[in-house]
C-alpha cells in the first residue's frame, strides 16, 4: 500500500483561483529554488563525481508526488507506491535501491533524498536530491562491475530508510552504510549536500507558502502542472501519429561476450494518449546492462525531449504523465526479473534517447529528427594507493561528440546530459596521481553532412601510480547513425601504451587492468552521426572546420570539398561534388554504417576491436 502521510493539521488543502502574477512569482520562486538546490550540492559535496561534474539531480514536488520544478521527475511517485510506513514531519528518507522503490532510482550508486515538506502540521510539497556516490562497495572500486551477474554483487542496498526520524539523525543507521563503502568520507559529505539542499528547498516552499498562503501555494502548483499537460497535449496531437511506427537500436555487448542487445520500442497516438511498447527487447543480460526503467522514468524522457526540440521555454514537469502509456515487457533489458544486475545500466539509458529522437523524428525529419549521439556516459574507473601509502579513487564520466540537429551542428565532445560539465584537468592533476597529457577532439569524428555530427573527445591519461583501471563505454560496435544523408560517426575506442609494448586497444567494457607507472591511456570516444546531405555544406564551412582541426584534409573530401593552400579549390569542389553525387546510393533517411551482420564480420578489420584477449562475439 503506499506511504501513509501523517498530519497534526488535517484541515485538507484547497484548490483556488490564483492570478497569473501570483503564479509566475511563484513559478519563478520555485525555479530559484531548485538552482539553489543543485549550488548547495555543488559547493558542499566532496567527491569530484558531484562536486565538480554535477552528477546529481533536484526536484520539487506537490503533496502528490508530482515533480513541479526540477531536472528529472518520476522519483518520488515509485517511491511512495512501495513504501508502507508512516511519514512523519521531520523525516528525511534515503534509498539507492531500484528494486525496493519501484525503480524511482536506477542503479546502486545514486542515492536519493526525499524530504517530505510540513507546514503547522500540514503536509504541503516534496523535495528530492539524488547524486551518484563514487563508491558503493560491492565487487569493484567505483561499484559498476562489468562481470556481476546480480545486483547483491554492485555494494550495500539499502531500502526506504528513515535517515532522520522527526529531525534526529540515525546515527548508527548512518554508521552502518558508511561502513560498506571505499569511500567513506566522500558519501559522508555528498550525503549531507543532498540533505542540505532537499532542507534549503523545504524551506523556501514554506517561505512561498506563508508568504502567500497554503492553498495559492498548493493551487499554483497545480497550475503549473495543468500548463504542462496542455502545452504536452498540443505537442502529442501535432508529432505523435495514430499509425505505428518502431525503432531499433543496439547495446553492443555486456562485458562478457554477449550482444549485441537489442531495444525495440513502437510509438502511436490513440486519442489524447502517446503509446510507448517495447515489446520486442532482447531479454535481460547476465552482466549489469540491464536498465530497470521505471515507465514514469520514461515519461520523462519523453517530456524533456521533446520539450526541449519544440519550446524549451516550456516549464517542464510532470503534469502531462496521463498523456502517455509506457509499455515494457518483463525479463527484458529495460525490466529485468530481480536480482539482476543493474549497475552498468548508463549504455541502455543513453540508447534510450537514440531510440527516442529517431521515433519521434522520423513524422518531420526536416524539422525533428536528430542523427545518433546520445548514445553513452563513457566512464574512466583508476584506483591504487599512491606514493604515500594513501588509497585514491577515481571515477569520472566522459563525453562524446552531440548529433547533427536540423538547427545546426552538433557539439563537440559534450555530455549526454546538458548540466554536466566536466571535471577540470588541473583537478583531476591535483587530487589524483594522474597526468592528462591529451584533451582534444577527434578530428572527422562526426559524421559529414549539412549539419555535421559533433566530434569526440582524445584523452591521454598518463598513470603516475600503479593501480587498476575500469572502463565502461559502448558505441564500439555499432555507428552513431546520420540522417537524411548524414553519415554516421566515428566508434569509440581505448589503446593502452606500455613502454615497450605494441599498443593494447581495450575492450569497451572491462576491469581490473593493471597499470603501472608511466603507461599511457587513450580514452577516445564516440562521435555524433550528421544530419543532411554532406555535400550541401557550404565549402566555406568546412574551410573553417579545417582551421579550427574539427575536420582534416581529407575529411573535408567526405563533403565533396578540396581544400588547398588553406584554401577551397571552387573549381576542383564542384567537380568532386558532381562527381560523389552521380555515383553514390540513393540518400535513405538513417544511415548505420552498413547492416548489423555486416558491421559484426568486419568489425575487427575497421576498428581493431575487440582486443585479441577480449571475448569473440556471440549472437544470442
Amino acid at each position: 500500500m503506499p506511504a501513509k502521510i501523517l498530519e497534526t493539521n488535517q484541515n485538507p488543502l484547497q484548490k483556488i483561483e490564483v492570478d497569473g502574477i501570483t503564479v509566475d512569482i511563484i513559478e519563478n520562486a520555485l525555479r530559484n529554488a531548485r538552482e539553489e538546490m543543485d549550488a548547495i550540492v555543488r559547493r558542499t559535496a566532496l567527491s569530484p563525481g558531484i562536486r565538480e561534474q554535477g552528477d546529481c539531480f533536484p526536484m520539487i514536488a506537490n503533496k502528490d508526488g508530482k515533480m513541479v520544478v526540477g531536472q528529472f521527475g518520476s522519483f518520488i511517485y515509485g517511491f511512495t507506491e512501495a513504501y508502507d510506513a508512516e511519514i512523519e514531519e521531520g523525516d528525511i528518507i534515503l534509498t539507492n535501491d531500484p528494486y525496493m522503490c519501484n525503480a524511482a532510482v536506477s542503479h546502486l550508486p545514486d542515492w536519493i533524498v526525499l524530504t517530505p515538506v510540513f507546514r503547522d502540521g500540514r503536509h504541503i510539497a516534496w523535495t528530492a536530491m539524488f547524486g551518484h556516490m563514487s563508491d558503493n562497495g560491492g565487487m569493484v572500486p567505483g561499484s559498476i562491475p562489468t562481470e556481476a551477474t546480480t545486483i547483491f554483487q554492485e555494494g550495500i542496498r539499502i531500502p526506504p530508510t528513515k535517515l532522520y526520524k522527526k529531525g534526529v539523525l540515525q546515527e548508527d543507521v548512518l554508521e552502518l552504510i558508511l561502513h560498506n563503502v571505499r569511500t567513506s568520507q566522500w558519501n559522508r559529505f555528498d550525503l549531507n549536500a543532498l540533505v542540505a539542499a532537499c532542507n534549503t528547498a523545504a524551506r523556501r516552499c514554506n517561505e512561498l507558502a506563508e508568504r502567500f498562503g497554503d492553498d495559492v501555494f498548493h493551487s499554483t502548483m497545480k497550475i503549473m502542472l495543468e500548463r504542462n499537460y496542455l502545452a504536452m497535449k498540443h505537442i502529442i496531437s501535432m508529432f505523435i501519429p495514430e499509425e505505428p511506427r518502431e525503432f531499433s537500436d543496439y547495446i553492443c555487448d555486456d562485458g562478457m561476450g554477449m550482444g549485441p542487445y537489442k531495444i525495440k520500442c513502437k510509438m502511436w497516438r490513440e486519442g489524447d494518449k502517446a503509446i510507448f511498447d517495447f515489446e520486442g527487447t532482447d531479454p535481460q543480460a547476465q552482466s549489469s546492462i540491464n536498465f530497470y526503467l521505471n515507465e514514469e522514468m520514461f515519461k520523462m524522457f519523453f517530456g524533456s525531449f521533446t520539450i526541449n526540440v519544440v519550446d524549451p521555454q516550456i516549464l517542464f514537469n510532470d503534469g502531462f504523465y496521463d498523456l502517455v502509456d509506457v509499455r515494457i515487457p518483463q525479463g527484458t533489458l529495460l525490466k529485468p526479473n530481480y536480482p539482476a544486475a543493474l549497475s552498468g545500466r548508463t549504455h541502455a539509458l543513453g540508447r534510450i534517447f537514440d531510440v527516442l529522437g529517431a521515433l519521434l523524428g522520423m513524422g518531420a525529419p526536416d524539422q525533428m529528427l536528430n542523427a545518433a549521439g546520445f548514445s553513452d556516459s563513457p566512464h574512466l574507473f583508476y584506483s591504487g594507493y599512491d606514493k604515500n601509502g594513501e588509497w585514491f579513487q577515481l571515477f569520472q564520466i566522459g563525453f562524446g561528440g552531440v548529433p547533427g540537429r536540423p538547427v545546426g551542428d552538433g557539439p563537440d565532445g559534450h555530455s549526454l546530459w546538458p548540466a554536466f560539465t566536466n571535471v577540470p584537468n588541473e583537478f583531476i592533476e591535483a587530487y589524483f596521481p594522474l597526468r592528462v597529457e591529451k584533451y582534444e577532439t577527434i578530428a572527422d569524428s562526426g559524421g559529414a553532412g549539412l549539419h555535421r555530427g559533433g566530434n569526440g573527445l582524445c584523452v591521454g591519461y598518463r598513470f603516475l601510480a600503479d593501480g587498476h583501471i575500469g572502463i565502461h563505454d559502448d558505441r564500439w560496435l555499432t555507428y552513431p547513425w546520420g540522417v537524411n544523408g548524414g553519415e554516421p560517426g566515428m566508434r569509440s575506442n581505448k589503446i593502452l601504451l606500455r613502454e615497450g609494448q605494441e599498443p593494447q586497444y581495450l575492450p569497451a567494457k572491462c576491469e581490473g587492468i593493471k597499470v603501472k607507472t608511466g603507461d599511457l591511456l587513450y580514452f577516445n570516444t564516440w562521435g555524433g552521426g550528421g544530419w543532411g546531405d554532406p555535400l550541401e555544406r557550404d565549402p566555406f564551412l568546412v574551410l573553417q572546420d579545417f582551421n579550427r582541426k574539427l575536420v582534416s584534409k581529407d575529411g573535408a573530401r567526405r563533403y565533396g570539398v578540396v581544400i588547398e593552400n588553406n584554401e577551397v579549390d571552387v573549381s576542383a569542389t564542384d567537380k568532386l561534388r558532381e562527381e560523389m553525387r552521380r555515383t553514390r546510393s540513393p540518400i535513405e533517411m538513417f544511415n548505420f554504417g552498413g547492416s548489423l551482420d555486416d558491421i559484426k564480420a568486419h568489425c575487427l578489420d575497421q576498428t581493431k576491436l575487440p582486443a585479441p584477449e577480449s571475448p569473440a562475439f556471440n549472437t544470442k
